[in-house]
């Protein structure tokens, strides 16, 4: 697709958008009688997209007094229905201070439906990124956890050599907890200073983010404060990530559609040729590390897409990983899973994620699916003495998926 590039980056605002609600509907099922612009509405209900019914600029809203048939149902928000799109008002460079150094990202706010073709040609063409040799997919808990320091030192060094060797992209969710943040500590402690820069790609919901107003403005340097306020449900942004996808679904505090568009990147990347003569395309390898019942099923898309995403499980790291990684190895192609281990591994999910029955055999259910396709599985033991470096696991898992 070709893009007429305007002067001063005007061409950004024409093509990429950001969502906003579009429509009031209180989350609350407990209607008051009040007029427009009631402070009771304004500042303590909330609407079903997440935003406080008074942080709906150009919105008003009170509750009907003596409301129709019509006002009575139960009308549902959906973002399809309620939000609308317009012109993105957020992009630029991001300068983090961290002590005495300064970090730099490119940044862009997007809307989650945005097309793949635009998002490459502003990759590649106006943030000058290289094409990647291999994406390195990130996916773990977003929530803290801590890794054993053994396990923290061997996944750091080798993913970053993975990347520096391969010239490959890492993709996270780019926050500044959970697993994203063990890979910018990763790239913090063992990133070359000689070597290229490593692209480190966060793509968080625009949604979720802390100190938003910090990154209102149109082709802006801005400053971004990563400190946060404890007791907020948003989080901040990792400042050892170079270039963030901020993904805009009109909806605040809530995490999916940041990863559709990331699966719908990684898949139109590895259609980019990088050998034209060979028409060989870019490799995408998934990487897990901790995690909960998505990250399950996120192994579950890779392995059963076709053709199969190999995945790397980081064994250790906790709970997903620590699942995969023990269904792994006792199970095999051939023989059929005994009932006292189909037993023993619900247990573990239902203890590890604490869900119910029901819910504990859906995941059990996607985890012997994936299990159907194990080849494309590799589970890495950093703890192992005979275990290869991390960086080699990642290749490896390529080369099986290649065979």
């Amino acid at each position: 697709m070709k893009v007429q590039l305007k002067s001063q980056k005007s061409w950004i605002e024409g093509l990429f958008n950001k969502r906003e609600c579009a429509k009031i509907i209180p989350s609350s099922k407990e209607p008051h009688r009040c007029h427009g612009g009631c402070q009771v509405c304004q500042n303590l209900i909330r609407c079903c997209c997440g935003r406080l019914i008074g942080d709906h600029p150009g919105l008003d809203y009170g509750w009907p007094i003596n409301p129709s048939p019509q006002e009575r149902e139960d009308e549902e928000w959906s973002i399809l229905n309620h939000t609308k799109p317009s012109p993105t008002d957020a992009f630029g460079t991001i300068n983090f201070q961290d002590g005495d150094h300064t970090y730099h990202a490119k940044y862009i706010r997007i809307s989650y439906d945005t097309t793949l073709e635009l998002l490459m040609h502003l990759m590649i063409k106006e943030w000058q990124m290289e094409l990647p040799k291999l994406v390195i997919s990130v996916h773990g808990g977003i929530q803290n956890f801590k890794l054993p320091s053994k396990i923290k030192q061997v996944f750091g060094k080798g993913l970053v050599k993975a990347a520096e060797t391969t010239g490959a992209w890492i993709l996270t969710e780019g926050i500044n907890t959970g697993a994203s943040k063990h890979v910018g500590d990763a790239l913090k402690a063992h990133a070359s200073q000689h070597l290229r820069k490593i692209c480190a790609v966060g793509i968080p919901p625009w949604g979720a983010i802390e100190n938003q107003q910090d990154l209102i403005g149109k082709d802006v340097v801005c400053l971004y404060q990563t400190l946060i306020n404890p007791m907020s449900k948003l989080t901040s942004l990792n400042s050892m990530h170079s270039h963030f996808i901020m993904v805009d679904d009109g909806t605040v505090g809530k995490y999916g559609n940041e990863m559709k568009l990331r699966r719908n990147l990684e898949d139109f990347i590895s259609l980019q040729k990088i050998h034209t003569r060979m028409g060989q395309g870019v490799p995408v390898v998934g990487l897990v590390i901790e995690g909960g019942p998505n990250v399950i099923l996120m192994v579950w898309e890779y392995v059963r897409s076709t053709p199969p995403v190999p995945v790397v499980v980081c064994e250790g790291t906790g709970r997903a990983a620590d699942i995969l990684a023990f269904t792994h190895k006792h199970t095999t192609d051939t023989e059929q899973i005994s009932p006292q281990l189909k037993e023993e591994i619900l247990e573990m999910i239902q203890k590890t994620f604490n869900l119910g029955h029901r819910q504990s055999n859906h995941v059990l259910y996607i985890l012997m699916e994936c299990m159907e396709r194990r080849a494309s599985i590799t589970i890495f033991d950093a703890e192992s003495e005979e275990q290869q470096d991390i960086d080699l696991a990642i290749l490896t898992a390529l080369l099986k998926g290649n065979l």
